[in-house]
Parts: structure tokens; sequence; C-alpha cells
């Protein structure tokens, strides 16, 4: 079975390279699967329901979410509609929507868990208990089980995988925007990626106009965030995962910018 996985999605600049590469990536890795971080493709921040759907229809059969989920208020008119929508299951109990979906693949059922780290970010429960809770109710209906682990550090993301592995097929940073260059599948079978990477601008800050942000770190003064224009790009992951025993064969980057083109 394979999974593609495709990185934070920021703004109308990742929404249109998604769309551009979306059938392309398809016929090239030939994926059984195809999950995409939706959190910032609303402005940079959130998710609405025409976005939502416009990611589907692109070629995305479910849409993982992070520590932005809440910042466009209409997700609370449809997220508990959205059946191929995941948000952080460690939000605390009381918020919509839910943080594990089961999907069917061209070739198998997968489940598809979103997790947000502590470390830097606002406390919220612990993803590693919530992981557990979760993976033994995955692990009734499938063995192949992909975490999106929606985290700031680094160090926090290795030890879920390595707390995870042999239990998940994969475990995949996202929230910080730049990829990682540390794939590699652990010993006991679960493909990490400290992060994925975002697809949207190439030349702003994380997405963001460069100026607002340079002038923060010069003057310590708030500014408005908004997405940059110009060049684009895209990243992700392919998975081999075996369809028995759901543990991962192989993890391979994705990215397409100016600097490394897309050929079919």
């Amino acid at each position: 079975m394979k999974i593609m996985f495709i990185g934070d999605i920021v703004g109308s600049p990742g929404r249109d390279i998604w769309k551009e590469y979306a059938s392309k990536l398809k016929a090239k890795y030939k994926p059984d699967l195809t999950i995409v971080n939706g959190e910032n493709a609303a402005a940079g921040k959130g998710i609405t329901k025409k976005i939502y759907h416009e990611l589907l229809e692109a070629g995305a059969d479910v849409l993982t979410m992070g520590n932005h989920t809440w910042d466009k208020k209409e997700i609370f008119d449809f997220i508990d509609g959205a059946d191929k929508m995941v948000r952080p299951a460690n939000f605390p109990e009381g918020a919509p929507g839910t943080g594990l979906q089961f999907i069917k693949g061209l070739r198998k059922k997968a489940a598809v868990i979103n997790l947000q780290g502590r470390t830097f970010m606002p406390p919220i429960d612990c993803p590693f208990r919530k992981a557990d809770e979760l993976i033994a109710i995955a692990e009734k209906e499938t063995s192949v089980i992909f975490v999106d682990f929606h985290a700031e550090a680094t160090s926090e993301k290795q030890a879920l995988a390595w707390y995870l592995d042999g239990r998940v097929s994969a475990v995949i940073g996202t929230h910080t925007h730049v990829p990682t260059a540390d794939e590699r599948v652990l010993p006991s079978g679960t493909a990490y990626l400290s992060d994925a990477g975002m697809t949207g601008p190439y030349d702003g800050i994380l997405g963001m106009e460069k100026e607002v942000i340079i002038n923060k770190f010069i003057t310590g003064l708030p500014g408005k965030f908004e997405v940059t224009k110009g060049r684009s790009q895209l990243n992700g992951v392919i998975l081999d995962i075996d369809d028995q025993t759901g543990k991962a064969v192989s993890v391979k980057r994705i990215h397409i910018s100016n600097e490394a083109p897309f050929f079919d």
C-alpha cells in the first residue's frame, strides 16, 4: 500500500500548486491513499468549508489539521459532519470533530490520526497517552495506521515516533513548514520524518510576507502576517506500507520548486 502525504497547505498559493500537481503526483507515485494537511489553507490560518471541499476535489482523500484548526470560526458549523477531516485528537474533551478517521484506500482501509505537540505550544492533553488510546481502537480494524504529529520541537516528534515504533505505520511531523532530511524507517517498522515541510509560497518566511516578520525580529513590534505571493513549492512524502503487517517498507520525500522542478 502506498500513502502520499502533502505538508501544510498555506493559503491560495498552496491550494493552487496542490491542484496543479495532484494528478501528476498520483500518476507518478500511484498512491492508494492521499492525505493532505490543510490547517493553513485559508489565508494562512485555518480552513473553511469551501476550501475543505476544494482540497478533497483536487485529490485529497482526507485532511489533517493542527494548532490553527479553530482560526476560521465557521469550522464549528461543519467539522462534526466533515468525515474526511481529522483535527488534533488531544484537544481537551468537548472539542468538536474527531482525531481519528478510517479511510478506505484503493487496496485497504487505513486509520488516520492527528496529534499536536505540547512543547513550545499551547498546553493540551498528552499526545502520547492519546496515541495509546486511539491505536487500541484503530488496530481492531486495520494494521495501517498513519499519524500526523503537528508539533514544534523535533525532540518531541522523535520521542513520539520511538514510543510508537512498531505500533503504527508512520509518524510524519508537520507545523514547522521546513522540510527535514531525516526520513527513515525505525527498527520495528514505523516510517518517520521530523517535518514534511509546507506547500505554498517559496520566497516568504514560512509562507508569510518577509518584511513584517523581519521587522518584528528587529523592533519587537507585532504586525499582521499575510501569505506572500510569487513562486511556490510543494512538499510531502510517499510511503510504502506492507498491506498485511502495516509496517513501513520505505519513506521518500517529495519536493517541487523552481530549484527542483517536477518531471513526468
